[in-house]
């Protein structure tokens, strides 16, 4: 009989952010160990495992990015106004819940 334990991922103490029910035996096993020799909580190693995960240090922004593409083009300010001439600025419609 295969035993699935559920995961409890809190924000604030009575805040239930995230439930992650059928972790298999070994999986819990496996954050039960990880989050020892971490001296976390299971909860705090799974919280710490999904942050560097979806938000790894070396990840590129796009505003960096973007800075680092202007630079290199070396675009005077007489081209940068040609793009400001034909962009869109037209005023985004608010979004509507109804």
């Amino acid at each position: 009989m295969k035993c699935f334990h559920c995961i409890h991922i809190r924000r604030f103490e009575d805040e239930c952010i995230n439930h992650i029910c059928n972790v298999p035996d070994k999986v819990h096993w496996a954050l039960c160990l990880r989050a020892a020799e971490h001296n976390h909580s299971m909860e705090a190693e799974v919280r710490y495992i999904l942050e560097t995960t979806v938000r790894p240090n070396g990840r590129v922004q796009l505003g960096s990015l973007l800075a680092d593409i202007g630079q290199q083009l070396k675009l005077i300010d007489e081209e940068f106004a040609l793009f400001e001439q034909v962009r869109d600025k037209t005023p985004t419609k608010p979004v509507s819940f109804e």
